[in-house]
């Protein structure tokens, strides 16, 4: 099922051709020399996103991947191999409370500088294309 979009990856892999999502950052944990975490800012933006609520977190940040590579490859209404952006953003969702996580996650593709006015739609109903107010992310 995902051997197209590998070989997709595979044939552009190349790692000059991988945008970063532009950030500002704001903040850098360190202990003894070793990065803990990053505190970032990220410009207002459009995303791909999926929702996912698998019983284990891992299953659902999978799944969730594996459906937006198949929207990054192809499986657009562009056609086209829509180029990889890193990072990959997981959000971990919690309870009305804020006092424990949810089984939800979603996973999000932030979609490449030259696709932000007219994103391709993906053919996946579950993935949605949504815009995306500044952001601040924590990184590892």
């Amino acid at each position: 099922d995902m051997a197209e979009p590998i070989q997709q990856l595979t044939r552009n892999n190349n790692p000059q051709e991988r945008q970063t999502v532009p950030f500002t950052l704001i903040q850098r944990k360190e202990k003894l020399g070793d990065l803990l975490y990053e505190k970032r800012q990220y410009g207002k933006a459009k995303w791909a996103c999926i929702k996912m609520k698998e019983k284990q977190y891992e299953q659902s940040i999978c799944l969730g991947f594996m459906k937006l590579m198949r929207y990054i490859c192809e499986q657009n209404s562009s056609g086209l191999y829509l180029g990889i952006t890193i990072p990959i953003v997981t959000i971990v969702h919690t309870n009305e409370a804020q006092s424990e996580m949810t089984q939800a996650v979603t996973v999000a593709y932030y979609l490449p500088e030259v696709l932000q006015d007219e994103p391709p739609h993906p053919f996946d109903s579950d993935i949605i294309i949504e815009e995306w107010p500044s952001t601040i992310v924590y990184s590892r």
